[in-house]
């Protein structure tokens, strides 16, 4: 019982801290969602605990906490992935910039040359 209300607890202070993330601007909404469906999902889990046990048993996991422990691990491989996918996209984006900036920077420097030259 006291693990149930330290996971509803848990789930629902998380809830609260990415709405005010969100909120102050510091977190952007794709990214939220995510957040708080997995705080949802914790939430509920916490609040019907035979919910975790009917998923587990349907699914043919012995120990809910195994299922519980799997889940999270994969959830967490995916937002690690997804993470690098957007670090890189970034990446090479700012490259671009740069590399665009850089022309521009070369082409004011050489229009200057000329009308001094004139």
């Amino acid at each position: 019982m006291i693990a149930n209300v330290l996971g509803a607890v848990a789930s629902i202070i998380t809830f609260i801290f990415v709405f005010w993330l969100m909120r102050r601007g510091v977190l952007r909404e794709k990214y939220a969602v995510l957040w708080l469906l997995f705080s949802g999902a914790a939430l509920f889990f916490s609040v019907v605990p035979g919910a975790l046990r009917g998923v587990s048993d349907l699914i043919g996991i012995e120990t809910p906490a195994n299922l519980l422990f799997f889940v999270t691990i994969v959830l967490l491989i995916l937002v690690a992935i997804q993470l690098s996918y957007e670090l890189s996209r970034h990446e090479a984006r700012i490259r671009r910039l740069a590399e665009e900036v850089a022309l521009l920077d070369q082409e004011v420097k050489d229009l200057r040359s000329q009308g001094d030259g004139h």
